[in-house]
């Protein structure tokens, strides 16, 4: 199976996804290599970043799922390397 890394940034624009987008996280948590999240009180936002190892169509679906979100942005910045396990 050809995987790929990449990290997924996500801003939540106020708290109203948060649950949301912890789901979607925890669906994918098999893809999943790590997570850190930011809340940054004085914007009133919270920056999500999280590192997948997958293959890119579990990754675009991911990030896809979260951009359908309101209040959710999400861009996605995929390593030039494909694993082969």
């Amino acid at each position: 199976m050809e995987t790929r890394v990449a990290v997924i940034s996500i801003i939540l624009e106020n708290s109203n996804p948060v649950e949301q987008v912890n789901k979607l996280i925890s669906d994918y948590s098999d893809y999943v290599v790590g997570r850190m999240g930011i809340p940054y009180k004085k914007r009133g936002i919270s920056i999500i970043s999280v590192v997948m190892d997958a293959p890119q169509n579990i990754i675009s679906a991911f990030s896809g799922n979260l951009g359908k979100l309101d209040a959710v942005s999400a861009k996605t910045a995929f390593s030039k390397y494909v694993f082969n396990d």
